[in-house]
C-alpha cells in the first residue's frame, strides 16, 4: 500500500516576496497598533458595540422564511449527510497520492470552513452529519433530542470542544502518517464516537459544546454579516457587534488559545531551524512535534492571561471581579486567529482545495468521473508569491487591528472610565506581542 504525501504547503508568500524588508514590517505594524490605540482613546470614548446582540436590521421576510423553513433545513442536513458517505467512499479506496479523503478532511472542511462561516454563519451546525445522524435516531425512538440520559454540567462550557480542537489540529500538525487512511479512519471513528455516545448521554446541546468544527464555525460566524438577534430573529448586523456579542464561557479562552496557538505553530513548525532541529534532535518527529506545539500554545495562554490579568488589576477597583476579565476579552482574539487562518491557507485552499474537487470525482480510485471534475486543473492566477505575502501583511495586521478595537471598547464596558485607557495597556502590549511573534514566524527562515 503506498502512503498518501502531506499536503502542499500552507503559503507560497516569502521573504522575498514582501513589498518592505521584515524588520520594517514589524516595526510598521507595530507603530500601526500603537497609533490606533492612541486614535480609539480620543476619539472611542464610551462603548459602542452591541454586546447583547439587540441590534441588527431584519432580513427580508422571504429570506427569513427561506432559512427557517424546515424543509430547508432538511434538505442543508441531506447535503451534510450525502457529502460525509461521499468522504467515507474515499476511506474505502486505495490509499495512493489521488485519493481525495486527506484534502477533503484538512483543506474543504477544515480550511473552507472559515470562509463559509464568515460569509454564512454557524454553517456546521445546520449540516453536521452527525448531529443529524443523532436527530434521526432520536425521531426513530421517539425520544427528544435535545434531552440525554443526564443533564451536562453548565459549568462544562465548551471545555470538551477545547479538547477536541486541539486533538485535531494536533493530527493535522503533527501525527505521523496523518495524511493516510488508516490515520484518518481511526480519527474519524473516534470523533463519531465520542460525539454521538456524548449526544445520547447529554442530548443534542453536546455538539455545540464538544464538536470541534461547530465550535470553531460558530466562533468564527459570530463576525458574518448575517446572524440572529438575541430574540432569534434573523438580522443583517455590523460584524463587530455580532462578535461582541460573544458571550464568555467556560473553555471559550482555551478554544481561542488553541486556535491562535495551532497556527502560530504551524509557521513555526514550516521554519528552516525548527526543521533542522527537529531532524537533529534525534527524538521522533511526532515527539518534537507535540512538545513544540503545547509550548507554543502555552506561551499564547500565558502572555493573553499576564496581560489581561495586568488589565484588570490596572483597571478594576474591586479585585474580586478580575477573575471574569479573560473571557470578557476572549471574543477580541477571534479576528486575530481568523487573520492567521486565512494567512496560512489561502494558497493552500485555492491550490489544493481545486486539486481535492477534481478528485472527489473518483473517491474509489477506479478511473470514474462521477462529479465531473476529474480533468479540472487548478487555476493558479489567485496564487503568487507577493500577492500571496500582501495578503498575509493584510490580514494578519487587520486582525490585530479588530482586535486591538474590540477589546477597547470592551474595556470602556469592564473598567472606570478614569481607568479603562490605562487598563488597556497590557492588552495593546499583547497585541504587539501577538502582532510581532505572528509577522517573525510567518515569514522565518
Amino acid at each position: 500500500m503506498t502512503a498518501a504525501p502531506t499536503l502542499l504547503a500552507h503559503g507560497v508568500g516569502g521573504r522575498q516576496d514582501l513589498p518592505i524588508t521584515l524588520p520594517q514590517l514589524v516595526v510598521a505594524a507595530a507603530l500601526t497598533l500603537v497609533v490606533t490605540f492612541l486614535a480609539l482613546g480620543l476619539l472611542w470614548r464610551e462603548p459602542r458595540l452591541d454586546r447583547d446582540a439587540t441590534g441588527g436590521r431584519p432580513v427580508p421576510q422571504w429570506l427569513a422564511r427561506l432559512v427557517d423553513a424546515p424543509t430547508f433545513r432538511w434538505l442543508l442536513r441531506a447535503l451534510g449527510l450525502l457529502a460525509a458517505a461521499w468522504f467515507c467512499l474515499g476511506l474505502l479506496g486505495p490509499d495512493t497520492p489521488d485519493n481525495p479523503t486527506a484534502g477533503a478532511l484538512y483543506v474543504l472542511l477544515w480550511v473552507g470552513l472559515a470562509p463559509l462561516s464568515l460569509l454564512l454563519g454557524p454553517v456546521w451546525r445546520a449540516v453536521n452529519p452527525l448531529r443529524t445522524v443523532h436527530l434521526l435516531a432520536a425521531l426513530a425512538t421517539r425520544r427528544d433530542p435535545s434531552r440525554g440520559i443526564r443533564e451536562l454540567p453548565a459549568g462544562v462550557g465548551i471545555w470538551p470542544a477545547a479538547a477536541t480542537l486541539f486533538g485535531f489540529v494536533w493530527l493535522e500538525l503533527v501525527a505521523p502518517e496523518r495524511a493516510t487512511l488508516p490515520v484518518i479512519t481511526a480519527w474519524f471513528a473516534a470523533y463519531a464516537v465520542v460525539l454521538l455516545a456524548g449526544a445520547a448521554l447529554f442530548g443534542a446541546g453536546w455538539f455545540d459544546r464538544a464538536d470541534p468544527f461547530e465550535v470553531y464555525s460558530a466562533l468564527i460566524g459570530q463576525l458574518a454579516l448575517i446572524g440572529r438577534a438575541a430574540d432569534g430573529v434573523l438580522v443583517w448586523r455590523n460584524p463587530l457587534d455580532g462578535i461582541a456579542g460573544l458571550r464568555p464561557r467556560p473553555g471559550l479562552v482555551a478554544v481561542v488559545i488553541v486556535l491562535l496557538g495551532s497556527t502560530m505553530y504551524d509557521s513555526l513548525s514550516n521554519a528552516p531551524g525548527w526543521l533542522r532541529f527537529s531532524q537533529e534532535n534525534g527524538l521522533h518527529p511526532a515527539v518534537t512535534g507535540s512538545v513544540g506545539l503545547i509550548l507554543v500554545v502555552a506561551a499564547v495562554a500565558v502572555a493573553y492571561l499576564a496581560a489581561t490579568g495586568a488589565a484588570a488589576r490596572i483597571g478594576r477597583t474591586d479585585p474580586t471581579d478580575a477573575r471574569g476579565v479573560p473571557g470578557e476579552i476572549a471574543h477580541s482574539i477571534v479576528p486575530i486567529a481568523v487573520g492567521y487562518v486565512v494567512a496560512h491557507y489561502y494558497s493552500l485552499l485555492i491550490l489544493e482545495g481545486q486539486r481535492t474537487v477534481a478528485l472527489l470525482s473518483d473517491p474509489l480510485g477506479t478511473g470514474a468521473n462521477w462529479l465531473g471534475t476529474a480533468g479540472w486543473e487548478p487555476y493558479t492566477g489567485l496564487v503568487t508569491p507577493s500577492g500571496v505575502a500582501t495578503l498575509q501583511i493584510t490580514v494578519i495586521i487587520l486582525g490585530h487591528l479588530l482586535g486591538t478595537l474590540l477589546a477597547h471598547d470592551r474595556a470602556l464596558y469592564l473598567f472606570p472610565r478614569a481607568r479603562a485607557v490605562a487598563g488597556q495597556l497590557p492588552l495593546l502590549a499583547l497585541m504587539v506581542a501577538y502582532t510581532v511573534a505572528g509577522l517573525l514566524l510567518l515569514y522565518a527562515g
